[in-house]
């Protein structure tokens, strides 16, 4: 099953499900969250209390997304109580690409970034019950930076690139009792600004504050061992790049269970109604093969196990001179 959230034509919200190839509204319910809540008050899975509601109305979610219409699969009231992070060197090849911007200047000393890789494989995926090593974590802010699929991409005035990470994210909402509960999976697009980073290891925090999308569709249940899908630049109507990524735990030197752990571990992050969208990694990235990006080119992100492209276009702020000064009282 697939989740989506939308705008109707009236001005109203509502959440649609789908099966197969058709979509229906799902009755009395105008958010997933709302939605996911319900099931937890009623004891039941998420796909059990789609079921129980019965098929609205039939949606046509195709032109819903062009016009506009398609929202986040899954979003808060309050945007500050929705919570973007991610986990980085979690998928094998990725290494390489960072390896390259964080190169040591001494001839055989292992990079942070390869020593990390290498925890992973050697820990990142322990036996059912054990806590595996720790990955890379990052922030990249709240629910001010989340991007409904269709809108652009806003890199700021003062940022050295704008590039896509395509990529599968778990979205989650903490129950009532403070578990921290997956509702699935979506496509993803971990925008970042990979020179920055390059400059300096340290600066990794600054390159990850950046906006981020996922869905349109969010895939209810577990995710497959392998996910293949396709990330495409686009250019004035024409593809400019082009490469498949691979997702998954078979691709991976994490298991999603071990992510997980290390990022619900904070009792931060398990504060009741909370939604958290996590970014799982990624070895593919335009920026690796030498590509800049431009503002007005779009990032189409696809795999026909997660429903609809997700695609995004690219916007490119004016740079601001002055300082942001603050204000004393």
């Amino acid at each position: 099953m697939w989740l989506s959230q939308l705008t109707l034509t009236d001005g109203s919200r509502a959440v649609a499900a789908r099966t197969g190839a058709g979509a229906h509204l799902v009755p009395g319910i105008a958010t997933t969250r709302e939605l996911a809540l319900a099931a937890l008050a009623a004891g039941r899975g998420l796909q059990a209390e789609v079921t129980t509601r019965g098929a609205g109305e039939a949606v046509d979610l195709v032109a819903a997304l062009e016009e506009g219409r398609l929202l986040l699969p899954l979003d808060h009231e309050d945007p500050a109580h929705l919570h973007l992070t991610g986990t980085g060197l979690t998928h094998l090849g990725s290494a390489s690409a960072r390896d390259k911007m964080h190169a040591s200047l001494e001839a055989g000393e292992l990079t942070d970034s390869m020593k990390m890789f290498r925890m992973g494989l050697e820990g990142g995926k322990p036996e059912a019950g054990r806590i595996g090593a720790q990955p890379e974590w990052f922030w990249k802010g709240n629910g001010h930076n989340a991007v409904a699929p269709g809108q652009p991409l806003h890199s700021p005035g003062f940022a050295l690139d704008a590039g896509e990470e395509p990529e599968i994210a778990g979205l989650y909402i903490v129950a009532p009792d403070g578990r921290p509960v997956r509702l699935g999976f979506a496509l993803a697009n971990e925008f970042s600004d990979h020179v920055t980073e390059r400059g300096n290891y340290l600066w990794l925090a600054h390159s990850k504050l950046r906006p981020a999308s996922f869905g349109p569709e969010m895939r209810v249940g577990d995710l497959p061992a392998h996910v293949e899908g396709t990330s495409r630049l686009i250019r004035a109507g024409r593809t400019v790049w082009e490469k498949p990524f691979l997702s998954g735990e078979a691709n991976m030197s994490h298991s999603i269970a071990n992510l997980e752990h290390h990022h619900f571990k904070y009792a931060l992050f398990r504060q009741p109604g909370d939604v958290h969208v996590h970014f799982f990694g990624t070895a593919t990235l335009s920026f690796a093969d030498g590509i800049r990006t431009e503002a007005g080119d779009h990032f189409r992100i696809e795999c026909p196990d997660f429903g609809l492209p997700l695609t995004n276009p690219l916007a490119v702020e004016a740079a601001d001179p002055a300082p942001v000064a603050a204000l004393a009282l």
